[in-house]
């Protein structure tokens, strides 16, 4: 069990296995190609509709984000050592490591919180009144606007950047390697860090199939969504199981 505070160490791999990740997780996806789908609706359909209760709603949506993403990487190792993919294994992380991904849920809620406070300070969401509001103000006001604004965007792409990094292998880490959360954080950050180059070479591959996904309607998501999502498993076994 790596349970310490530091965390597994993970492994620097090759450039090019940013792409494999791709590859692999498509041939998991392709096992059980419907039923994929079927789990990431139904756990999108059910933090949304948890989101929509009163006052507790986006406090409880966010906390199970990450039991929902433990139960989806036991399923990617069941069905990676050749089991059958089930609609149970969904809720597997609510049955197995539920405390430490409620955790790591309520640090995703924090981190989000910190994240629109930001967005305020700067006036992000004052663009949008900018662009579509008539532009009553003067065009100097509309530079500043804009001005502070491409801040906000450049403060919040610095503060998003390292948040994905740790977030991307914590809820695998939790559930398949025992570690706990602020371990498996800390651990998932610098596996992305050491593995730059993967990384940029799995998030250009991320930006083309995203925009193909896009077109047309955006349909392309229904797929590309679980693929992603195995792409997180895949990344996990090969930084910290070779």
């Amino acid at each position: 069990m790596d349970t310490s505070t530091a965390g597994p160490m993970p492994d620097v791999v090759e450039a090019g296995r940013g792409l494999a990740w791709w590859a692999e997780a498509w041939g998991l996806f392709t096992r059980a190609a419907v039923l994929w789908i079927v789990l990431i609706l139904i756990a999108a359909i059910i933090c949304i509709a948890v989101a929509f209760v009163p006052l507790v709603g986006p406090l409880a949506s966010s906390l199970i984000g990450p039991v929902f993403g433990g139960g989806l990487m036991l399923a990617a190792r069941k069905v990676d050592n050749g089991g059958e993919l089930e609609v149970g294994d969904l809720f597997a992380g609510f049955r197995d490591k539920l405390s430490p991904l409620l955790v790591l849920g309520a640090l995703l809620l924090a981190v989000s919180f910190a994240i629109t406070l930001i967005s305020v300070a700067f006036g992000v969401g004052t663009v949008t009144a900018v662009l579509y509001g008539g532009m009553t103000e003067s065009p100097a006001a509309v530079l500043a606007t804009l001005a502070t604004a491409a801040v906000g965007f450049l403060i919040l792409l610095l503060v998003l950047l390292p948040v994905a990094m740790a977030f991307v292998f914590a809820p695998a880490l939790v559930v398949l390697r025992d570690v706990a959360p602020v371990a498996a954080l800390k651990s998932s950050f610098f596996a992305c860090l050491k593995n730059l180059l993967p990384m940029l070479v799995y998030g250009v591959i991320y930006v083309v199939a995203a925009i193909v996904a896009s077109v047309p309607f955006g349909l392309g998501w229904i797929v590309l969504l679980p693929v992603l999502v195995l792409t997180a498993y895949t990344a996990y076994r090969d930084i910290y199981e070779k």
